[in-house]
């Protein structure tokens, strides 16, 4: 059995890795911007340092003040992606987030796409959690969390949203309210469409959570245009271990860079909930371009892969929590009664466990002072 349970994880290993390898390669055709291209400083004045060439940024939190940007534009689906370096050291109550948001345009109803990084006590152990939204669902968040397969603070790693629509008539009003031009790369893109339903989370390239409309999530998948941000903050009240542990500012500035910027997809106005009209053409062909791109399809070897790393490394999901969610799973849920062996009533793995790299780098064992409330400019 234990030879089994061997030849397994090295077979799941190797799938997860070749995928990875064949998927980063596809994601280097994806067009990278500068940061005045796409986007605009939202806060942190001097917190906010942008590179001499205008194709990085580095956000930093200090005891003054947190820092972020945002893009100068709303997107109605679409690819978002960054390369980012984490920081590094203590980091405990540290969030780096990147993500997709309409929070300042819809208040009690917003939709939201998360990347979140949780800051830990032991250098380079920081988790990742994804999250979903749709239509003001915060009393019900898609929450799954992960431990990440290397140290995000040596180098820089690329996290990618798919935002994908899942329902073809919905894609055909959206483009077919301009003018008669936009008829042939709409029915185009339709057709593109109909294979790409869903909104995934990458890294390096590599699949790690896809969310399939289901008929039954009706308002809570995504459907509204968001803007993209980027934001580093103090979130000592929950981000480690339910806030038991603070930001120690003893070791601030924390740091965190951004690179390889891309935001690919229709942009649109946030309240009409249409392209803009200015930029319709490009954004249309670089959709329909990105949609039929072999990445954007969940084939059979990056759904294995998918499985692979989420087996591997993934502390938690809303699938599996029952104490919440009492009346069952969310409808989107793929579970399974050998899976949900692995997990506790809470939706906590018992298998995937965070503990630190080394004793000797474990550090700040005290909570320091100085922690701040969470910016309301932060994602969810």
């Amino acid at each position: 059995m234990a030879l089994k349970a061997a030849l397994l994880l090295a077979a799941a290993a190797w799938v997860f890795l070749s995928a990875a390898a064949a998927s980063a390669s596809a994601f280097d055709g994806v067009p990278t911007v500068a940061f005045e291209e796409r986007f605009s400083p939202l806060f942190g004045d001097g917190n906010l340092v942008r590179s001499d060439d205008d194709r990085s940024v580095r956000l930093l939190l200090d005891r003054r003040s947190g820092s972020g940007f945002i893009s100068s534009d709303y997107y109605l689906h679409g690819f978002f992606s960054a390369s980012i370096k984490l920081p590094k050291d203590y980091t405990a109550g540290v969030v780096v987030a990147f993500y997709l948001s309409n929070g300042d345009v819809y208040e009690k109803t917003h939709d939201e796409l998360d990347f979140e990084f949780l800051g830990s006590r032991w250098g380079g152990q920081w988790r990742v959690q994804t999250n979903v939204y749709g239509n003001g669902s915060t009393s019900h968040g898609r929450e799954e969390r992960y431990l990440l397969p290397f140290d995000p603070t040596l180098e820089a790693h690329r996290y990618s949203v798919l935002w994908a629509p899942t329902h073809i008539m919905y894609v055909l009003h959206t483009f077919l309210v301009l003018t008669d031009r936009f008829l042939l790369p709409c029915t185009t893109l339709i057709q593109s469409f109909a294979r790409v339903r869903t909104c995934s989370f990458y890294i390096d390239g590599t699949p790690i959570r896809e969310v399939i409309r289901h008929p039954e999530m009706g308002g809570d998948f995504p459907a509204k245009p968001m803007a993209v941000y980027a934001t580093i903050w103090d979130g000592s009240t929950w981000a480690t271990e339910g806030g038991k542990y603070k930001v120690n500012y003893k070791y601030a500035p924390f740091a965190s860079d951004f690179s390889d910027l891309a935001a690919v997809g229709p942009r649109a106005d946030p309240v009409l909930r249409v392209p803009r009209s200015a930029a319709g053409d490009a954004d249309l062909q670089d959709l329909l371009g990105l949609m039929t791109a072999d990445y954007a399809v969940m084939t059979p070897q990056k759904r294995a892969a998918m499985r692979a790393f989420r087996a591997r490394q993934m502390t938690y999901t809303v699938c599996y929590d029952a104490v919440r969610y009492a009346s069952g799973p969310f409808p989107e849920c793929d579970n399974s009664d050998e899976e949900r062996d692995n997990f506790s009533a809470w939706g906590e793995s018992k298998t995937v466990v965070m503990r630190p790299r080394a004793r000797g780098r474990r550090r700040g064992r005290k909570a320091g002072a100085g922690a701040r409330g969470r910016s309301t400019v932060a994602s969810s």
